[in-house]
């Protein structure tokens, strides 16, 4: 059976900055889920899409961490492929040879119409201390009717999607071989000083520094000391316009041909382009 790349979701980590989080971000014109707290210790927000979404992760305030993800800075740190079977995911990353981690099961309560239920998941993760990017991982929505739901999936934005996220690396051909033995190899593609997968909707951009810088400028995000790191997030919305008057009080807001762009200082260290 082939194995093709599906995004199903991206983590901003904010370490105890959670309450500021959420303020900046709804600040963006994201409608962003309440508050769940995972019983691996650390606590999130959600703005969800039409099939992804775009995780805000943080440390309770009681102050339990995590210690897999205690050690990244603030930023875009979290890469995290649908799978319908963790297990599955793990005997094929382990059979190509990858540094997978075995499968983790937790789960989360979601409050709906007054009851409480457990929002379940199993997820694959290669070892992010060989993964010099950030936390790549599989993720088994088990109970899928506790996240995507319409209540949540509209935003003051417009957004519907994400459309791409770029990965900064000083050797993008180096960097694609690690999607290329985790999924099958024509998933990546070679266009000039990137490579390029597809990953359902969206799309993977694995480009050098710069590259990012190129296009970014001074919104890009700071690399904190790593040579390798996500570096933006592309976001689909139903109306530009729309959006940029959403926008509009925003910080350093570049409009550009066809596109806006959030600079990485008003998005916890993530440049955000939103484009229709």
């Amino acid at each position: 059976m082939t194995f093709l790349p599906v995004l199903d979701h991206v983590v901003v980590d904010v370490r105890d900055r959670i309450d500021e989080a959420v303020a900046r971000f709804a600040g963006l014109g994201f409608r962003l889920t309440p508050r769940g707290r995972h019983t691996l210790g650390s606590v999130n927000h959600l703005a969800m899409f039409t099939t992804d979404y775009l995780e805000l992760l943080g440390f309770a305030e009681d102050g339990a961490t995590r210690p897999e993800i205690a050690g990244f800075p603030a930023g875009l740190n979290g890469l995290v492929f649908k799978t319908a079977d963790a297990e599955l995911a793990y005997r094929r990353a382990a059979a190509a040879g990858l540094p997978v981690q075995p499968v983790q099961a937790f789960s989360r309560p979601v409050v709906l119409d007054g009851a409480t239920r457990d929002a379940r998941f199993r997820t694959t993760r290669l070892d992010p201390a060989k993964v010099a990017m950030g936390r790549v991982y599989f993720c088994e929505h088990q109970t899928p009717d506790l996240v995507w739901r319409p209540e949540w999936q509209t935003h003051p934005n417009g957004a519907s999607a994400i459309a791409r996220v770029v990965v900064a690396t000083p050797d993008p051909q180096r960097t694609a071989a690690l999607f290329r033995n985790l999924f099958v190899d024509a998933a990546v593609a070679n266009h000039r000083r990137r490579c390029v997968m597809a990953a359902g909707t969206a799309r993977v951009d694995l480009a050098s520094p710069d590259a990012v810088i190129a296009e970014f400028g001074e919104a890009a995000a700071e690399p904190a000391g790593r040579a390798e790191y996500m570096a933006a997030l592309e976001i689909r919305v139903r109306s530009l316009p729309n959006a940029a008057q959403s926008l509009h009080s925003v910080a350093g807001l570049r409009s550009e041909p066809g596109r806006l762009l959030v600079p990485a200082a008003a998005a916890f260290n993530v440049a955000i382009v939103f484009l229709e």
